[in-house]
């Protein structure tokens, strides 16, 4: 068989939009071209690539297995197509990252990143670790920035820096007012109410390994899906909280939240840069990993 880019390019939006009318407009078609385009590939493998459910097209084993190959053809091809142009390759890249480093890490590695390369065209997607690590294996980003562990084998987790949690309190808490006369131990923290990460985060992944390791039956009194949301409940005098430092010193400088010393505790957590192995590493996404590396 003979396929063509074009056919290549209406698989991968298909597979990345999960409609052929969102797949259109992202291709430039009109449906009923998108439509024929992927059932002549289809007609030409001798075998569909997507299982129906109304409207709704999904990756079946073997759309699945063929994606990889298809996104690096077309990047390939799109290489080859600049370099005999005389034109530099473009950077266009879907990245993704966890809360903590989208609100304290990513506006200035963006803006850094821009003002060396100011023609790049930048797209930020923002989740917790385990939906990044989703759309990372989905193709549906080049590249997941996480500080969350990945088990997953078809997914490359590349060591970039770490983080460190801090147990933090309104200065009105009774562990903050003890804390003024004596260290805390272990034992001080088996009665508080503590306000957590949701499930999925890097940080409620910490939280559940070290801190409930200790105190299975710790108190969670509140479950919220942004370290803002759990500071201000915290600082209003609600239980204590334990997330990025990054996010907790603008408050303790402000005075509105103190840090518990839990020498006991070692809340370190390593950052990830996240690539999928089949996935077409360009000129421009490597450029961006490597401006990652050196600025943290």
């Amino acid at each position: 068989m003979r396929m063509t880019l074009r056919q290549l390019a209406v698989f991968v939006a298909i597979a990345q939009e999960g409609t052929v009318t969102r797949a259109s407009e992202a291709v430039r078609l009109t449906q009923s071209a998108a439509s024929m385009a992927l059932s002549d590939l289809e007609n030409g493998i001798e075998s569909p690539l997507f299982d129906r459910q109304g409207k709704r097209l999904h990756l079946n084993d073997l759309g699945r297995y063929l994606l990889p190959q298809a996104l690096e053809i077309l990047g390939r091809a799109e290489a080859f197509e600049q370099a005999a142009r005389g034109e530099l390759q473009t950077v266009d890249l879907r990245l993704g990252s966890t809360l903590t480093i989208s609100d304290y890490l990513m506006p200035d590695l963006m803006a850094g990143f821009l003002l060396k390369k100011p023609d790049a065209h930048l797209r930020l997607q923002v989740g917790n670790t385990r939906q990044i690590i989703e759309a990372v294996s989905q193709f549906q980003l080049d590249l997941g920035l996480i500080e969350g562990s990945c088990n997953l084998p078809q997914l490359q987790a590349i060591p970039w820096g770490a983080d460190e949690l801090a147990v933090c309190s309104a200065p009105t808490h009774p562990l903050a007012i003890r804390q003024q006369h004596a260290a805390l131990h272990l034992d001080d923290f088996r009665d508080a109410d503590w306000i957590v990460r949701e499930e999925g985060s890097g940080t409620r992944e910490v939280f559940d390994k070290i801190v409930l390791n200790d105190l299975p039956d710790a108190r969670l009194r509140l479950t919220l899906g942004h370290n803002e949301a759990i500071l201000k409940v915290v600082a209003g005098g609600i239980g204590i909280g334990c997330v990025s430092r990054l996010a907790v010193e603008p408050m303790i400088d402000a005075g509105q939240l103190v840090v518990l010393n839990t020498p006991f505790w070692m809340l370190i957590r390593p950052f990830f840069l996240l690539v999928h192995r089949q996935k077409y590493q360009g000129p421009g996404m490597k450029a961006f990993m490597t401006y990652c590396q050196e600025s943290i």
